[in-house]
């Protein structure tokens, strides 16, 4: 396959690395996936935006290497979990607007993503005021940055494809931050999809068996959307 994965970490943006959606990795890798899991500045070194800043910077990066990957870089999907959903949706609803394109390598090389799919995603941060969240965006805690920092703000009509996955007893990341986004996309005519799994909490999918089904749901959905 000529389909790419770009996976990105979660943590709520204060913690966290690219080893934590190794299962993953190595499971779509089987399918015949290439994938490449990012980094990016925690919420302690920078605050928000540095976090979208480097995921498109390695989404950049993999573009203008795609033919040292052997990938198509119109066929670039992202894939997040918790704080990395997020990034992952701010990075597909966003493509190539100013305020989310910070210094980086490949200048030039465009943001766009062929699909997204997001495991337990923040979508939106009204009444948020959990310690990460002012972590994230601290010295600029503004109802206009918040907003723009949400993908449900960025859910339109040209959105690419989104898969969204939760859990319905999730307390760290309530699931109507799935269920609002899917609405929000559905109705604006985007290929979306919403798989909410009866009774499990944040981080479900650490479990190796639902692991592997979440792996096979993804690899379904880019199935029918890029490859």
């Amino acid at each position: 396959k000529d389909t790419s994965v770009l996976l990105v970490h979660g943590g709520g943006w204060a913690q966290g690395d690219r080893t934590q959606l190794r299962g993953f990795g190595i499971l779509l890798g089987r399918l015949g996936y290439t994938s490449v899991a990012t980094e990016y500045r925690l919420s302690g070194e920078s605050p928000w935006p540095a976090q979208v800043h480097d995921v498109k910077a390695c989404l950049r990066w993999m573009k203008a290497h795609a033919a040292d990957l052997a990938i198509d870089p119109s066929k670039v999907v992202i894939e997040g979990n918790s704080a990395g959903a997020h990034l992952s949706l701010i990075t597909a609803g966003t493509p190539n607007l100013p305020a989310f394109e910070g210094e980086g390598g490949n200048p030039g090389v465009d943001t766009s993503v062929a699909a997204t799919i997001a495991v337990y995603p923040p979508t939106h941060f009204e009444n948020l005021l959990s310690d990460p969240i002012r972590a994230l965006f601290k010295g600029n805690d503004t109802e206009a940055t918040r907003s723009a920092a949400s993908p449900l703000t960025h859910a339109r009509s040209g959105h690419p494809p989104a898969l969204l996955i939760h859990g319905n007893r999730d307390e760290v990341v309530p699931p109507d931050h799935s269920t609002r986004m899917y609405a929000a996309l559905d109705k604006a005519g985007v290929p979306v999809e919403l798989h909410m799994y009866a009774g499990q909490p944040h981080g479900f999918d650490e479990s190796p068996r639902l692991e592997r089904q979440v792996a096979d749901i993804m690899a379904s959905f880019v199935e029918r959307y890029v490859d």
